[in-house]
């Protein structure tokens, strides 16, 4: 988007929102939520002073920057003497800039010495990139430029709603189709997007790995299989060549409820086709097996030959405004920048060197997300928690015990620019600088790097994460620069990312605004950059794509006689991750002013539910009351519930914390519920 300031006549500065069409991935679209983005600039509850309390039970008062920063470094050195450096954690978020997310890594590192950081985007796009790094030995979202899908012939779809989620996104398989290509959606409810596709299976909720095989077993059976491709460019294939043969057509339509006509027809469709892509999304990720489910629609793919096809390939779709930028330079427990791994000796020496310290004084690797919070005021866990970007109140599973942990803490920072349910419960609320505020860098989906420049300045008092990061780095003693400068911070990136697997080094400010973005790798500055880097070989050791097998297990909690009905979560057009944004926003709110329950009408009339009345959902973790919204476009035995909303509607109360072995991704997408009507207050 464009943003356009124009003089109120008070000192102030209104700023207009129009969309940008030199960037090929949104071809000047922009959803409801970004044609409203400018109101949250001058939201009535905006921060613009520092907020501390006195004692745990005292409520939120303004303080001065240095009251604020000063207590904040106080307690952290106090807590670090007392329990260790990782008794001081960092948690991040997938919308921060490049900059501000390599910069907060080497905070956690350097300043605060803490192996303790992770970010939520562990949340979004985890699985996903574990499967594409083990089967291709890079994770980026989409192969190859988002405008490839337009020319596709097939394009399968499985748990993405981008028609709600991306509306931009969805013109590309609109003029997909338009050109005579098909689209088959995969997900347990009839979508926007899946009334706008040639072919819709239904699975029932956990069962996209049995699907998947189900897919590619036909695939083999039918003579589509690209025994070539397969042959040259991969490896492993017997093996799942193997377990698939055990999901012939019947068994797998037993256990996902998906037709065999429906399937045999989706195979055929991708497999005949001379451009296809496969692509999955949360609703295929966000489990306790989500790597697998992913890494077995990349199985799919493999075998009918798409990735490193021009034209072609798998790709999994980003979550959050800086997704793919967001965890590639330090936020992630496991990581260091430039996707390197912070347990590789020689990863740990590039950095350091351009960090100025010794490889030996970085820590290791820390707990993933779910696993931070959760330990947060334990014994042996993490006694303070620095937070920037997140608002894990509402957006963490089992939300309700990560809320009494956040209040186990001895101290709680918050930087953000309006007072969130996490910042709520803080002990020091630093007030942060908005999107439009500030400048840096953000690459999107398909690895482009693009710009985001300063529109308007802060308002006074207001800081910048970079400036806020700098004053605890410069108080704590923290060695080297910390620059407040994006530019600045993004030469330091692009020397830590060096050599990496996303390596940012030739990319700068100048060549992204005369290009237009720029495509990582890039390793020198007359680097093309790489728009499609599998199409000569896969970065793997022997250059091949592997397959690896994956059985199918269901859910990690099934569906029983005191919790008969499967619930799932997603997100609707109006609204945005935890919504303390979106919330804030007069349209968005008129246009989704609260949460529902989502359930198919014959479930409602066994269960005495009408359209309308508030229902009661309960699970093993907690219970929420909402609004049931019947519609046939469900499956008969599931429910869901969007998760933008705080209070009695807070779907994450429900949700299941079991996590993924590999990527250590909760399992938002399927658990156990039972439902029943609102009991009305007596007379």
């Amino acid at each position: 988007m464009t943003l356009t300031r124009d003089a109120t006549g008070t000192g102030g500065t209104a700023v207009r929102v129009t969309p940008r069409d030199d960037v090929p991935a949104n071809r000047g679209g922009l959803c409801q939520k970004g044609w409203t983005a400018a109101e949250l600039l001058t939201v009535p509850d905006r921060l613009t002073t520092p907020l501390m309390r006195a004692r745990r039970d005292a409520p939120l008062e303004p303080c001065t920057w240095d009251e604020a920063l000063d207590r904040v470094t106080a307690e952290a050195g106090r807590l670090r003497a007392l329990h260790g450096p990782d008794a001081v954690a960092v948690f991040g978020g997938g919308g921060l800039t490049n900059e501000k997310a390599y910069q907060l890594g080497r905070f956690a590192r350097i300043a605060l010495g803490t192996s303790q950081i992770d970010y939520n985007g562990r949340f979004c796009m985890s699985s996903a990139a574990a499967a594409s790094g083990r089967a291709f030995g890079m994770d980026r979202g989409l192969p190859g430029p988002v405008t490839d899908l337009a020319a596709s012939g097939a394009v399968l779809l499985a748990g993405g709603n981008v028609a709600e989620t991306m509306p931009p996104f969805m013109r590309h398989l609109t003029e997909m189709r338009d050109g005579g290509g098909a689209l088959i959606v995969v997900d347990p409810r009839r979508t926007a997007t899946a009334r706008r596709a040639d072919l819709h299976l239904q699975p029932a909720p956990g069962t996209d790995i049995a699907l998947a095989n189900g897919l590619l077993h036909l695939v083999i059976a039918e003579g589509l299989a690209d025994e070539e491709y397969i042959a040259a460019r991969t490896t492993g294939f017997d093996a799942v060549r193997t377990v698939v043969n055990g999901y012939w057509p019947g068994r797998v339509e037993r256990i996902t409820g998906v037709p065999v006509p429906l399937m045999r027809e989706a195979v055929r469709l991708l497999g005949r086709a001379s451009r296809a892509h496969v692509l999955t999304a949360r609703g295929a990720e966000q489990h306790a097996r989500g790597t697998d489910m992913a890494g077995s629609f990349i199985n799919l793919a493999l075998a009918l030959g798409l990735p490193g096809r021009a034209g072609s390939g798998y790709g999994c779709l980003t979550g959050q405004g800086n997704g793919q930028g967001g965890r590639e330079h330090g936020q992630k427990a496991d990581q260091l920048p430039g996707y390197r791994r912070i347990d590789d000796p020689a990863a740990r020496a590039h950095v350091a060197e351009v960090w100025g310290v010794d490889p030996d004084d970085l820590p290791g690797p820390g707990r993933s997300a779910y696993e931070l919070l959760s330990a947060l005021g334990t014994e042996g866990g993490p006694r303070a928690l620095l937070l920037f970007g997140s608002n894990p109140v509402v957006s963490a599973p089992r939300a309700a015990a990560v809320q009494d942990r956040l209040d186990a803490l001895d101290l709680l920072v918050v930087a953000d620019f309006v007072p969130s349910e996490t910042a709520r419960r803080a002990d020091v609320v630093l007030p942060a600088a908005q999107w439009a505020e500030e400048s840096g860098t953000m690459t999107n989906l398909e690895g482009r790097v693009l710009r985001r420049r300063r529109a308007v300045p802060p308002p006074d008092g207001v800081r910048t994460d970079l400036e806020i990061i700098a004053a605890l780095a410069g108080r704590l003693g923290a060695p080297g620069k910390w620059s407040t400068d994006p530019a600045e911070v993004f030469g330091e990136l692009r020397r830590a990312s060096a050599g990496g697997t996303a390596d940012y080094s030739g990319i700068t400010y100048e060549r992204i605004e005369a290009e237009g973005g720029v495509f990582w790798p890039c390793p020198a500055e007359d680097h093309p950059g790489t728009p499609r880097p599998y199409l000569d070989r896969f970065p793997t050791p022997d250059g091949r794509a592997r397959f690896v097998p994956a059985e199918h297990r269901g859910a990690d909690e099934d569906v029983d006689a005191d919790y008969p009905v499967y619930l799932t979560t997603g997100r609707v057009l109006a609204q945005y991750q935890s919504g303390a944004q979106t919330r804030r926003v007069a349209a968005l709110t008129e246009a989704a002013p609260e949460p529902f329950a989502e359930l198919h009408p014959d479930l409602a009339g066994r269960l005495g539910i009408e359209d309308g009345a508030r229902v009661r959902v309960a699970s093993r973790r907690g219970a929420v009351t909402v609004r049931a919204r019947l519609t046939a476009d469900i499956r008969h035995d599931t429910v869901f519930i969007p998760f933008h909303w705080a209070g009695e509607g807070r779907a994450n109360l429900l949700t299941n914390p079991a996590l993924d072995p590999v990527s250590r991704m909760p399992e938002f997408k399927v658990c156990a519920v039972r439902l029943e009507p609102e009991v009305p207050p007596a007379a």
